[in-house]
């Protein structure tokens, strides 16, 4: 019998935060102290990924252990989109014959905390259903619907007094739990809504900020760039509006105030005497809104965000926490991705792997030990659908350092070397024909093994 203490889990998943919205990531305007000092007592991940370019399909995937399109939730639910092509079915909740990551642990001696969005099925699938002991303010919600303070009208969170912020009120409600005198270990999934649109934040935060971009001439500086028109049949009157810098004070203060809230949950953590032996995990669902809906944030060097297919739409910030097992200040470039996490965490949970269930996840526990011997093999994408944003539906897979992308509506083919071409400027497809040749057969092989849904041509469209 393994009589190894059990690690608490706190996993942490920000919603729709870019891979540059973090100063320890790269961004000048936006300030992120707490977060930044999370990394350098963890380890830091360059190339970690999302499963999918939008919300819940990648939420599904760690809960599940399975790309989106294996466990059937390609796109965020109540989604209906369609313009050259008809929208590819997908299934609409997280199905409760999925053995979730939360009923894993649940049944290896943990305590199961859910805090926060969802977004994975309404009431017969919420997260009491797949494993959670105590779910707070978790709903079929995509985004806090009635705004960020209270009241929230959130059925499963009851209001605060009016004016209360709900990154607050979350994180002290995580606390709260952390707090709690319980001799079993726990898994929480604190999943914020924060920084999901509609944008808003303390006005003493923003105005912090418009100081900011005042003092750095960037209130000077038109931020936007005008693009095509959306591919989508229901903004196809509209052009796309990417953002060139990050310039907007009230996300800026959003993440500010995360950010403060993550410094909050850490010292508490502390306090508790629980820290050292805690993993903690932060990362985000998706990449930075950067096209559309107020173009928010900006994820350059990366291209384009939220809904696209390009590396600002999957590529995340990932930083992890373990003391005792994790390097402090220690980097990452191997590439992981969201169904990974479940058997990693069953691995330092010391839990039997069930590989029947987390059949597309690799555990990267080596890489926490400082170990060589991790070989992840190639990650694949499929997105079906056409974002809110601008995206266009496709399939991707990453092979070492090289990403192919290939676009349902006209069958377009780009091939990029990410190690020399982050940004995705230079297609090596008529460079390298015999590579591209072999990365499509196997993104084809995939989608087939998988049973991967494809967009159908539609006719009615002008």
């Amino acid at each position: 019998m393994n009589t190894k203490k059990k690690p608490n889990i706190i996993f942490i998943l920000i919603d729709d935060m870019g891979y540059k919205d973090l100063s320890c990531y790269g961004s000048t305007f936006y300030e992120t102290p707490n977060i930044d000092k999370l990394a350098k007592e963890g380890m830091s991940f360059t190339d970690a990924y999302a499963a999918c370019p939008v919300c819940s399909p990648t939420r599904a995937s760690i809960m599940s252990g399975k790309y989106p399109a294996t466990v059937g939730v390609t796109d965020w639910i109540g989604a209906h989109t369609k313009g050259k092509l008809i929208d590819a079915p997908y299934i609409h909740q997280l199905p409760l014959e999925e053995k979730s990551l939360a009923k894993a642990l649940k049944e290896g001696g943990y305590n199961t905390y859910h805090i926060g969005k969802w977004h994975m099925g309404d009431k017969p699938y919420y997260p009491k259903n797949h494993g959670f002991d105590i779910n707070i303010a978790g709903c079929e919600w995509g985004r806090p619907l009635f705004g960020y303070f209270s009241p929230y009208h959130i059925e499963t969170l009851e209001d605060g007094p009016d004016g209360e912020f709900l990154t607050d009120r979350l994180t002290d409600e995580a606390i709260n739990l952390i707090k709690s005198d319980n001799e079993k270990p726990f898994f929480m999934n604190l999943c914020y809504y924060a920084v999901h649109g509609d944008i808003q934040a303390k006005d003493c935060d923003i105005k912090r900020f418009e100081k900011k971009a005042k003092d750095l001439g960037l209130d000077k500086i038109d931020p936007f760039v005008t693009g095509d028109y959306f591919p989508c049949e229901h903004k196809k009157d509209e052009r796309i509006k990417r953002r060139i810098i990050q310039s907007d004070p009230v996300y800026a203060a959003l993440i500010y105030c995360l950010d403060y809230n993550i410094g909050k949950l850490m010292d508490s953590l502390k306090e508790s005497g629980k820290d050292k032996n805690t993993i903690i995990i932060f990362t985000s669902d998706n990449g930075g809104l950067a096209t559309a809906e107020g173009s928010p944030t900006c994820n350059a060097p990366l291209s384009d965000g939220k809904g696209w297919m390009y590396e600002g739409g999957v590529r995340e910030p990932l930083i992890i926490k373990w003391e005792n097992v994790i390097t402090p200040g220690s980097k990452c470039t191997e590439t992981v991705t969201s169904p990974d996490f479940y058997p990693t965490l069953l691995e330092a949970a010391n839990l039997p792997l069930i590989p029947e269930q987390h059949t597309d996840g690799v555990s990267f526990m080596p890489l926490l030990q400082g170990k060589n011997d991790f070989e992840r093999g190639p990650i694949y994408w499929h997105y079906p659908h056409y974002g809110n944003q601008g995206g266009t539906p496709g399939s991707s897979i990453r092979m070492g350092d090289y990403k192919l992308i290939e676009f349902f509506e006209d069958k377009k083919i780009e091939l990029y070397n990410l190690r020399l071409d982050i940004e995705e400027n230079i297609n090596l497809v008529d460079d390298m024909p015999d590579l591209a040749e072999h990365m499509q057969i196997k993104l084809s092989n995939w989608r087939n093994s998988v049973n991967a849904k494809i967009p159908k041509v539609n006719f009615d469209y002008k």
